[in-house]
This record gives structure tokens, sequence and C-alpha cells, in this order.
């Protein structure tokens, strides 16, 4: 193992303490479930369309949910539509537009083997009686095979809701105007280094009921889609309080969530987004597994409609504040003319992908200052330390070694 590699473990095997709980809530109910019914297949980010119909089987041979072909991607693969119930109330999800974006899929999958190994569970029933659920677990196939953003076109879908120039973004909108959908889920992974608001809590989990218009008017589809969060706010405040934060609202016209919104779905963006010791998302597959079941439950009896607005409207909006490793309270000295400097260093490390496998791990330093607002999945306290200016330098990318040497010895 490289040292950029066991950086890299240390940094990603770190977690924070969850809140103690006195009694079990329907959340805390909702997560002992899933640690039930969950795929156990599912151990990483990483898989192909094959797994997932693989994972997704059982629930088709016990007649639990039903398939459709939807349409086919820019390379020929099938995009499937899984429907489960009869109820009148129409809700659509849809997961990976973007390839390299699954936790909700994996969700989906999961939900799938409860609807099959719980059918007399009251929210499984009750879901079951009153909704049709209607769900597209991987919208971008040739994306996925390749963990890779955009279409086999390279197209980013999710800019492509007014020209649908790409035969995925047709087939999202077929869907949609063939079902007229009441409620829909748009699902996706955020950039796991936002943080809500200001806090210096990474966000886990982003929520939004996107605008309709430039003037971000609430018309009564964006009310009702505004309720339906404020409900999974409130549930996943149980597990993962203040790690709960709002998307930019601002209204893009070509993006699915804002124009399905503006077709008069009433659409709710999902964004995971990081936890601390979660690297293939296991904990926020789980957290988006309890906030789909709880916000059907709530569609299905009603009381959705119940649910403050407020616990939408307070969330803090995401912020950029956030980086891998965190070096604070370091001394600089790049002249000779210049006096040295206090400051702290924000270094991401990311990884690139070839054909779903990473081929390149690369540190960057992201910025350079007083960055007093950040925080980092690794925080390191230089305590006044000089580190070697030649290497502070806002979008320098460090070797292994000069990371290592970047870092204070403690």
């Amino acid at each position: 193992m490289s040292t950029l590699q066991r950086i890299m473990f240390f940094l990603l095997s770190l977690s924070l303490p969850m809140s103690a709980q006195t009694h079990i809530s329907a959340a805390q109910s909702l997560s002992e479930l899933h640690d039930q019914v969950k795929v156990s297949g599912i151990t990483s980010r990483r898989f192909t369309q094959l797994q997932l119909a693989g994972w997704i089987a059982p629930a088709i041979d016990a007649g639990t949910v039903r398939t459709e072909h939807v349409g086919s991607s820019a390379e020929g693969r099938p995009i499937t539509l899984y429907t489960y119930g009869t109820g009148s109330v129409r809700v659509l999800l849809w997961s990976q537009m973007h390839g390299d974006e699954p936790t909700a899929t994996m969700a989906m999958a999961d939900m799938m083997a409860l609807f099959r190994s719980h059918p007399d569970h009251p929210a499984v029933r009750l879901i079951r009686d009153r909704l049709t659920v209607l769900m597209i677990p991987m919208l971008n196939p040739d994306g996925a095979e390749r963990f890779t953003r955009r279409t086999a076109q390279r197209i980013d879908m999710n800019r492509d809701a007014l020209r649908l120039e790409s035969p995925e973004a047709r087939t999202l909108k077929s869907v949609r105007d063939q079902f007229a959908p009441e409620f829909g889920f748009n699902l996706h992974d955020q950039d796991p280094r936002y943080t809500v608001g200001f806090t210096r809590r990474m966000t886990g989990i982003a929520l939004l009921a996107p605008p309709v218009d430039e003037s971000r008017t609430d018309n009564e589809v964006r009310k009702r889609a505004k309720h339906v969060a404020a409900g999974i706010a409130v549930t996943l405040h149980e597990l993962i309080p203040g790690a709960i934060a709002k998307w930019d609202d601002a209204f893009e016209p070509r993006a699915f969530g804002d124009n399905i919104q503006r077709w008069g779905t009433s659409t709710v963006l999902i964004e995971s987004g990081g936890w601390p010791g979660d690297k293939e998302k296991m904990h926020l597959r789980k957290m988006n597994f309890v906030a789909l079941v709880e916000a059907l439950r709530l569609i299905a009896d009603g009381s959705w409609s119940t649910t403050p607005l407020d616990a939408y409207e307070s969330l803090p909006f995401n912020m950029k504040l956030g980086c891998d490793i965190l070096i604070t309270n370091a001394q600089i000295r790049p002249s000779l003319a210049a006096p040295p400097a206090r400051v702290d260093v924000a270094v991401n490390v990311d990884e690139t992908s070839e054909n779903g496998e990473p081929t390149t791990v690369k540190a960057t330093i992201i910025d350079v200052g007083d960055l007093s607002l950040f925080t980092g999945y690794e925080v390191i306290d230089a305590k006044g330390a000089e580190v070697d200016s030649l290497l502070v330098k806002v979008d320098k990318v460090l070797t292994p070694e000069q990371l290592k040497s970047l870092i204070p010895r403690k």
C-alpha cells in the first residue's frame, strides 16, 4: 500500500458518533429494518447494469414488482421501469442519470427487497394499496458501465430536458408524460465535500424542491414538493442531525428536476453527499432507503400535507467549504523578500476511473490562506510549523511523497 493510499485509508476510516436516542423513532425503525432486508451482495458503489438486474431479480421472480422496457441507451443497453403497487397515486423515482451517482440506485434495490420480503409490514401495505410506485434505478446504464457522469454521447442528460438529444432523456420525458405522476424523486450524488452552511459539518443529504421559474414561484406543485422534503428532513434529523442541507434553488431551465416540477409533478431532489468512513456510500445508501420509504408512506397516507414547511425552509444551503485534508496553522515563506505567513492549506484526494475501475489517485491543493470557515475529513493542526513553501500553491498536484512531506509530523 502506497503512502497516499495509507493516508486515504486513514482519512476514510474516520467516523463521527451518532446521537444517542432514548426511544425508537420511525426513522430508527426503518434503519433497523434496512439492516434486515438490504441486498447483501451490494458492497461497492461501482457496479454494472447486469449486477443490478441480478439484485432485483428476486423481487421480479416473486411477482412483487412488474417490469417494462421503456427505452434504450445510446449504446443499446435497456432502460427498465420497475412498478410496485396498484394505488391511484402515482410516484416516479429515477436514479443514476449520472452514471457515477449510484447511492439511491442501491437504496431502490433495497426497497424492492423490502417489498418482497415484508409484504405485511404496515408501511409496505400502505404503499402497495394506495400508490403506484414507478422506479427507473439506472437511467444512464452506459455511464454506469464506465462509472462516469455523462452518457456515451458525452451529454450531461440533466441538462438535456429541453433539447432531448439523448435517448436517455427522451425515455425519462416519455415515462413522465405517459404516467403523469403526482410526485417525483430526482436522485443524485453530490460532491462529498459540501458543508451544511457555515456549520463545518459535511453534508450527508441535501434536499431541494426545484423552482419552476427564475422567480422561484411557489405554486401548488412546488409547495407539495416542499412539504414532502420537509417530511424527509424531519425523518433524517433523527439519524444524521446537523448533516442535512438544502441544494441551491436557482432555476436551471435545462434541468430535469426544474422542468418536471414545471410540468406538474411535485418533485424532490435528493443529493447524497459524504459521510466519514463511508467511501462506498453504504451509510448514505441506508439514509436514502429510510428517506424514500418514509416519503412514500407520507404520500400514501396523506400526512405529507401537515408537515411544517419550516423543517425544509430552515435548512442551511450547501456550501463548498469542505476538503479531504485540512492543514491549519502552518507557516510558509515563499519569498525571502517577504515575511513568513500563517496559512491553512486545503487538499483534495481524487480518483479518476476508466471502464469502471479507478486508475489514478492524485492529491491537489485547492486553497491556501485563511480557511477558518473550512472543515476536512482529516484536520491537522500544524501548530505553527513551517511547511515546504514550494509545494503550497493553489492547483498544485502532489505526489504521494510530497503529500507526506507536507503533513507536519506529530
